[in-house]
């Protein structure tokens, strides 16, 4: 749950410090060599011998200092005060090592003083961007856990001490940004009754709606061991729909989902999850996905500029296409498309429906007579998905992903279809590397999306935009 995320930031902000610190380290040694080259210096393989020690005392005092303990929600100057503490402490520790080793003739103190005092600025610097970053998100209306990972919203099933506890837990640490959305009971008569300061919503047979009318993220079954048998067909629903299971009690064989025992602050679970939920592997695909979407952003702003000018020029209406979608678990976002069709053409779908090519809720049409000609020309290299890479940049979409469906669409879904709303949407996927509109039975194109949640990992993702880059070039599938 949310704690891994905790877990995966703070390796994360780990990483990024000692990088510094490895950097600082040779910044220290060159201008060593250069401005103190009378005294004796020794070869670059035996200072790179003390890195690991000074790795190791900042990693360590940064750590003890609490430089990452609720690290979002720091203040300036409680993080300049840590970093203060850390470089004068580490000083005096990196000394008294190097004084032990008798090597104070070749690592001198302006050489120390060097490496600390940059290490310092640099990771003051890095850290009042960071914190500068995530509040002017805030702002814009963007959570931080938005861009890197995803708000949890659960859903306590169970309304018992036990539950009460579990609550309990949540309400103090809010540091871990879980939603509780609501309870439900096995007994319909208790629907409304409010349990540790949350509602009942329902009973057992409620939880399909209250799922479909609400974004949840995960299910928590915290349950008497007398409702086991009861709570199994729930379960399985969940499966299906792509949810996150939390069990407080038991254990029960899934076809997709795999078992693992977590710890939430003592409170023991068993998660049934899916590959694709693998949170470390999930935070350097989002990681991959904001920088690559920032860069492309960048680079292609004169192409971006480009195609709006001959769009605009070449028929009436807006440049950009904006449509609201579907992201994780059902989240509603504004989709950008460069617009490819007349600006009437929503309007006159329903004149061509009987032409629709597609089996399913999804309509696909070769030759479709609301598409402009600079708009077959845009579908056919997909050079209308360009704006998506703003999606990307947000966090609504993934350079790699199921395309995201439009709530009308998902609103058709069977109950197994729903598990493609379990992956963040994305740009390229499997049916676009397969065949895209090709590809005219709506299960196979479903298939293949489970199949790429089901089978999910960075390499897989890795090989697709491989083979989406001559699929693209070749137009192969356009409509």
């Amino acid at each position: 749950m949310i704690k891994e995320q905790s877990r995966t930031l703070k390796k994360f902000l780990l990483s990024t410090d000692l990088c510094i610190v490895a950097v600082s380290f040779f910044i220290g040694y060159f201008i060593r060599a250069r401005f103190e080259s009378l005294l004796p210096i020794l070869s670059i393989n035996v200072y790179i011998g003390l890195l690991p020690v000074l790795l190791f005392i900042w990693g360590t005092l940064l750590y003890y200092f609490g430089m990452y303990t609720n690290f979002v929600v720091k203040r300036t100057s409680e993080i300049i005060r840590i970093i203060i503490k850390t470089t004068i402490l580490g000083f005096v520790l990196f000394g008294s090592y190097v004084f032990i080793l008798h090597l104070q003739t070749q690592v001198t103190r302006l050489m120390m003083g060097i490496i600390f005092i940059v290490a310092a600025v640099l990771m003051s610097l890095e850290k009042i961007t960071l914190i500068y970053v995530f509040r002017h998100v805030q702002q814009m209306g963007v959570s931080f856990k938005s861009i890197l990972f995803t708000w949890r919203s659960v859903l306590v099933v169970g309304t018992g001490k036990r539950a009460e506890r579990f609550i309990n837990l949540i309400n103090n640490n809010p540091q871990w940004a879980i939603k509780i959305i609501g309870l439900v009971d096995i007994d319909k008569t208790k629907a409304g009754k409010i349990i540790g300061g949350y509602k009942i919503l329902g009973s057992f047979d409620d939880i399909p709606n209250l799922i479909h009318n609400n974004i949840v993220d995960e299910i928590v079954f915290v349950v008497p061991r007398s409702w086991i048998n009861k709570v199994e067909d729930i379960m399985k629903f969940c499966e299906n729909e792509g949810l996150t299971i939390h069990l407080a009690v038991d254990l029960f064989e899934f076809k997709v989902l795999k078992a693992k025992q977590t710890d939430l602050g003592g409170f023991p679970l068993l998660t049934f999850e899916g590959i694709s939920h693998n949170l470390g592997y999930l935070f350097i695909k989002r990681i991959f996905d904001f920088i690559v979407s920032a860069i492309a952003l960048v680079v292609l702003a004169p192409f971006f500029l480009i195609l709006a000018v001959i769009i605009k020029l070449t028929s009436e209406g807006p440049v950009l296409f904006k449509q609201v979608r579907c992201s994780l678990y059902g989240r509603k976002f504004i989709f950008y498309k460069f617009r490819t069709m007349v600006s009437e053409a929503e309007s006159r779908l329903k004149d061509i429906l009987e032409y629709n090519e597609m089996n399913g809720p999804v309509f696909k049409m070769t030759n479709d007579p609301r598409v402009t000609k600079v708009g077959k020309w845009l579908r056919k290299y997909s050079l209308d998905e360009l704006p998506q890479l703003w999606n990307v940049f947000k966090g609504d979409m993934s350079l790699v992903g199921p395309r995201p469906p439009l709530p009308s669409e998902v609103e058709k879904y069977d109950n197994w279809q729903r598990r493609k709303l379990s992956m963040r949407p994305g740009i390229s996927c499997l049916w676009q590397v397969s065949g895209r509109s090709e590809i005219a039975d709506f299960n196979e194109w479903m298939g293949l999306d489970l199949e790429y949640i089901d089978n999910w990992s960075l390499w897989l993702d890795f090989k697709i935009l491989l083979k989406t880059i001559p699929v693209v070039l070749s137009g192969k599938g356009a409509k």
